[in-house]
């Protein structure tokens, strides 16, 4: 049977809970333990699909194909497993489901009631989750701050969960202790509060993580203890970090798998690293080499986020950023991301001048027309000057509108999606998708999840995917030619228009990836004697990327250039 550790969180939200739960699901994992995570979002929202970037931060796509928080993609980072729409929740789905079941007589003719229904449908989906993963330990992060109305309802879960098994629950706070400039003193009683808000839930925390902006000293953790009741050793010190990859190392120091065992009452798999570091191989040294890196290199992001300034940009690409740094890290180079914001260049096009600077531009993915024309510019730049380029999903989208507008002569091409009339639609909609929308079914009816791409051999994007393993699947296609299959994950409704193909390919495009079921594009290049590192990718190659293991596409695309000069 699983072991459930649920984590909540205290005085303010975005201190990283996820990477907490994530990092404790590493450290589980090293000592040779199955672990699985959940994330519980608590939002009338179904799923993250229709929730904006900006306000809420990415949204990733599990395999399966379930549009979540972005805190999935941490679990993925840090554990190398594959989540999937079991492991999210949100308080929309969890109702939805509760009223289906009872429209269903599922309840016998019971008056259905949020509590303890809710709850036990909170519980039966956490169980089901640690029996599909076969996990030995299972992590149930809550989202926002104990004290909230909206998680009231999950934090009863997990009392009555504990209720059902008491020596297989935990519970742990990542809490913030600030610093007040005016004070300088690391002040404690937000945690307290915290922790008193925790208790008039019925629950008495096992472990405090204390975030904060340096390490915390023994006077506090005294006070802590003192006032939470609590034994000091349970109060993990949790001070800032250059990268979040350094966070488990950093709990291990405080003996975090130590409390956790002890407080389960059981001896771990490696008793004899009990208590020492559990990093003695690829982790510790990826993060180790990771601080001794003394080269550069500097990549453009090309987006239009901006609205509420560079303190949620970060968190709107955080799987591209990740990805960058995967790969860079893995070629033995510092990422310096800038954040370029495309209405600039519609404005003034002198100002494209600044990407020459940069060892590579990423256009990722968005929707809608603000800022469009300004990264079509910035393409047509980084296609001319040979500037290192990739095009993620939308990003590939507007390549290809590029291409047909200044290659093709096709001087009105566009996306249906932000011109409907246009008479060159390079990209437009497919015909189920046209379908859906005329129904008005937005949420979760994208192209979602992982679908199938095949790969023509000897092309700039199957030569990045070269070291995948030799059981990689060949097949041939209808002409003979053998082809390279890869599974990539998708979120999107817009699609390459197949009528368009023949002329671009007789103008120079090379239409190196498609999806075999229906012969659809996933991704475009150009020749590699004619740009040294031109991609476009329909798919979202940024979620399947993580420390041990960077995606191949974005370390082909900084070998282009960075490892030439």
């Amino acid at each position: 049977m699983s072991r459930y550790i649920f984590v909540v969180g205290g005085v303010m939200s975005g201190v990283g809970k996820g990477v907490a739960t994530a990092s404790i699901g590493r450290i589980l994992k090293n000592y040779g333990y199955k672990v699985t995570a959940l994330k519980i979002d608590p939002y009338i929202n179904v799923d993250a699909g229709t929730m904006n970037p900006i306000e809420h931060g990415e949204v990733f796509v599990t395999e399966d194909g379930m549009e979540c928080d972005q805190d999935i993609g941490n679990y993925e980072r840090f554990l190398g497993e594959k989540m999937l729409s079991f492991n999210y929740m949100t308080t929309g789905s969890v109702y939805s489901s509760v009223i289906s079941k009872e429209r269903n007589l599922c309840y016998g003719g019971k008056c259905v009631e949020v509590v303890p229904h809710i709850p036990e449908e909170v519980i039966e989906r956490i169980e089901l989750a640690a029996r599909k993963a076969a996990a030995d330990f299972t992590l149930i992060e809550i989202g926002g701050t104990v004290g909230e109305y909206q998680n009231m309802l999950f934090l009863e879960a997990g009392r009555m969960l504990k209720l059902k098994y008491p020596e297989k629950v935990i519970f742990v706070i990542v809490s913030y202790l600030p610093i007040p400039n005016m004070i300088g003193e690391m002040k404690t009683k937000p945690t307290q509060y915290a922790v008193r808000t925790l208790n008039s839930a019925g629950i008495q925390p096992d472990i405090i993580i204390a975030r904060a902006e340096k390490p915390l000293d023994a006077p506090r953790k005294q006070k802590i203890a003192v006032f939470c009741n609590m034994r000091e050793e349970d109060i993990i010190s949790a001070p800032d970090v250059q990268n979040i990859y350094e966070i488990p190392l950093n709990f291990e120091k405080e003996n975090l798998s130590r409390r956790i065992f002890e407080k389960f009452k059981i001896v771990p798999k490696e008793s004899s690293q009990c208590g020492k570091t559990v990093f003695p191989h690829k982790w510790e040294r990826k993060v180790k080499k990771i601080g001794r890196l003394k080269k550069n290199t500097h990549i453009g992001i090309i987006g239009k986020y901006f609205a509420s300034g560079k303190f949620t940009l970060a968190d709107s690409y955080i799987s591209v950023i990740e990805a960058i740094k995967h790969a860079a890290w893995h070629l033995g180079f510092n990422p310096k991301i800038d954040w370029l914001d495309s209405e600039i260049y519609e404005k003034d096009s002198r100002k494209l001048k600044e990407l020459l600077n940069y060892q590579g531009v990423i256009v990722p993915g968005g929707f809608g027309s603000r800022g469009v024309e300004g990264k079509i510019k910035a393409i047509q730049f980084v296609r001319q000057n040979k500037i290192p380029f990739l095009g993620l999903c939308y990003g590939m989208q507007l390549a290809a509108i590029e291409f047909a507008r200044n290659i093709c002569g096709f001087k009105e091409a566009n996306t249906t999606e932000i011109n409907p009339k246009t008479p060159h639609p390079v990209i437009d909609l497919m015909k189920e998708q046209k379908e859906i929308l005329a129904d008005k079914k937005y949420g979760g009816s994208m192209r979602l999840g992982a679908y199938e791409c095949e790969l023509m051999l000897n092309t700039i994007a199957s030569n990045a995917y070269r070291n995948l393993t030799p059981l990689s699947p060949y097949k041939l296609s209808s002409k003979g030619a053998k082809l390279l299959l890869v599974t990539e994950r998708h979120r999107h409704r817009y699609e390459f228009n197949n009528d368009y193909r023949e002329r671009f390919e007789k103008a120079g495009m090379i239409f190196s990836g498609v999806n075999p079921q229906k012969n659809l594009v996933e991704i475009i290049e150009l020749d590699k004697k004619k740009h040294p590192f031109f991609v476009g990718c329909q798919f979202h190659p940024e979620f399947q990327s993580n420390l041990l293991e960077p995606h191949y596409l974005f370390s082909g695309f900084l070998k282009s250039r960075n490892l030439s000069n």
